[in-house]
């Protein structure tokens, strides 16, 4: 039988396979899965044995046995029956503590992951399974692990949202034809706290959990913009937002697009008349809109037009993607201490480590993600 030929996987197909190579404990599995998928990428089977380190025989076994709309497929048998150590009165306490919030019972944390019920349910019961067994019982069980749902529809005025849709559209068209011309960055700040913020909660499918906000013990306060036909990124550490360090960071911001102007032979003394437009897209925060710094960037960054999104409309600004996919990739980590916290998110802002989604909508802080890539 001739190999299947490039690309036969679905999208759906590659989604389901990635999501489960992240997830899974077993490295047999995730062996499993990416044959699969380099498979589906071209390579051939001597290939994808070399370079997983594993015999010609098992990737020739299991390109023709994988069954990526079955992934039950992918684990040993005697190791997926386990899951039938849980019994029905198991399973029903799981349902049950699953939808109940875990302050209830004592917890300090404010959402339920696997490995949490996994040894909540030992402790009540003495059935030991693994966080793989009790994902799959909830999947089962139609539940799916779904963000927390912060609805802002009911705040925003429609009208002021099509005004700024169409603004921000002409914008955008002309920006990465004529970057020399006008570049349009997103401003806004954000806070990184020491307490692990869980950023998924069980739930029961098509429906979502409102969740408690968490407890902190030691923060980072950063302000910065991205633009937008590069994906080019500027962060700073702060101490706190205010009007004075929002001016500060902003006349470093101003300062770097300078030198890059120069950078490209042109004199620094010209930037203010013949350097382009720089759009920046920001929230309506009071510090922002404070008389004497508004007074002073129209006065010192004459390049700087400020404009303001409308009222609680955080899904225009596509740096909160930026935010969004470093607080979830910190989301299961502990730090001993704030600079080691600093020094993580310096290499992920900064140092460019972050990898984006930027086809990602940026989940329930608004309808929609109108400037997803």
């Amino acid at each position: 039988m001739p190999p299947p030929a490039k690309n036969f996987l679905m999208p759906e197909q590659v989604s389901s396979l990635q999501q489960a190579l992240k997830e899974s404990e077993q490295p047999h599995v995730r062996e499993r899965i990416l044959i699969i998928l380099l498979q589906n990428d071209g390579k051939p089977q001597h290939e994808i044995a070399k370079f997983l380190g594993c015999s010609p025989r098992t990737v020739a076994y299991w390109c023709m046995h994988g069954d990526p709309d079955d992934l039950e497929t992918l684990y040993n048998k005697r190791e997926y029956e386990h899951y039938r150590k849980a019994t029905p009165e198991y399973i029903e306490l799981l349902l049950k503590t699953v939808d109940t919030e875990p302050s209830t019972f004592g917890y300090e944390f404010g959402k339920w992951t696997a490995e949490r019920l996994a040894t909540y349910l030992t402790q009540k019961t003495g059935i030991d399974l693994s966080s793989s067994q009790v994902r799959r019982i909830l999947k089962r069980k139609k539940y799916s692990y779904i963000w927390a749902k912060y609805d802002l529809e009911d705040k925003q005025d429609p009208q002021e949202r099509a005004k700024f849709q169409e603004k921000l559209t002409q914008y955008l068209s002309i920006a990465p034809e004529q970057p020399e011309r006008l570049q349009v960055w997103f401003w806004d700040e954000s806070g990184f706290s020491l307490r692990v913020i869980r950023r998924k909660n069980w739930g029961k499918k098509g429906k979502r959990k409102n969740v408690p906000g968490q407890r902190r013990c030691g923060r980072v306060n950063v302000m910065g913009a991205i633009r937008d036909f590069d994906r080019k990124r500027v962060c700073f550490f702060v101490k706190k937002g205010n009007a004075d360090i929002f001016y500060e960071q902003l006349q470093q911001l101003n300062e770097l697009i300078k030198q890059e102007w120069v950078n490209q032979g042109n004199h620094s003394e010209d930037f203010a008349k013949y350097g382009a437009k720089i759009i920046l897209i920001l929230d309506n925060a009071s510090f922002h809109k404070r008389k004497d710094v508004l007074a002073k960037i129209s006065q010192e960054f004459p390049n700087f037009v400020l404009e303001f999104l409308p009222a609680y409309s955080p899904d225009y600004n596509i740096i909160e993607l930026v935010w969004h996919s470093c607080k979830e990739y910190i989301a299961h980590r502990l730090f001993k201490s704030v600079d080691e916290l600093q020094s993580l998110l310096d290499k992920l802002l900064n140092q460019g480590e972050l990898v984006i989604k930027w086809h990602r909508n940026i989940k329930h802080k608004g309808n929609f993600s109108y400037i997803a890539a």
